[in-house]
């Protein structure tokens, strides 16, 4: 990845939720954005702001009505979806709010996932299983909870579990969407710290969802949306 290449670039952003029975309809824009490799964005904003919206429209779950995603370089929401999806296990790490781990796969297998999804993130990590044993020890999980079932983890340990999958095969793009929620304020900023480094080691862009101001400090930038 050229440095001096935005990791996300976005022009004109317009996406529209029509009206339906009970609801308003809602409308993104978004004129400009950029994030480069190994930079942050903090992205906020009150429920009903688009901050989700704006999270599948760079992941390519959706596409805008009109302007234009670039991700790495790449027309990204011009592609098809097949080519989307493809580019997206590829080069994008995702961390959800509830994590999305597979509760009776182990520590280990579940972190392991995304590269037998993609070839690109596979080959980046050579040997899959000793790169997540390397990332799960620097985001603090200890080798005799790598066999576990991920149910059986506590909620600050599957977090982080939630964060060595969304990182192994060093995605260019990271995206977070309130992975701290559930942890109280000092496990907040520590999880936080160690996602920066780790994503900072690896050249990931990344964008953080939170609600909590107070974690606002610890990115490069900083992006409101409002309802």
């Amino acid at each position: 990845m050229n440095a001096s290449v935005p990791a996300i670039a976005i022009r004109d952003l317009e996406f529209r939720w029509p009206a339906t029975r009970g609801c308003d309809g809602f409308s993104l824009k978004l004129p400009s954005l950029a994030v480069n490799p190994e930079n942050s964005l903090f992205l906020h904003g009150p429920s009903g702001s688009g901050k989700s919206t704006l999270l599948n429209l760079v992941g390519g779950v959706l596409t805008p009505h009109s302007g234009c995603i670039e991700l790495l370089g790449q027309a990204f929401s011009a592609l098809p979806a097949a080519r989307r999806d493809a580019f997206r296990a590829d080069h994008i790490g995702f961390i959800f709010q509830q994590f999305n781990l597979i509760p009776y796969l182990s520590v280990l297998d579940n972190v392991v996932l995304p590269c037998r999804f993609s070839a690109r993130r596979a080959a980046q990590a050579a040997d899959a299983r000793a790169a997540a044993t390397t990332l799960l020890a620097h985001l603090d999980i200890a080798p005799d909870l790598h066999a576990r079932p991920a149910h059986a983890l506590s909620v600050g340990q599957q977090q982080r579990v939630a964060a060595a999958r969304a990182l192994i095969g060093k995605p260019e793009i990271l995206i977070a969407d309130e992975p701290t929620s559930a942890l109280d304020a000092p496990r907040q900023a520590a999880f936080v710290d160690l996602l920066l480094a780790e994503a900072r080691a690896n050249g990931s862009a990344l964008i953080f969802v939170s609600h909590d101001l107070r974690l606002a400090a610890h990115f490069d930038a900083v992006l409101e949306l409002s309802a």
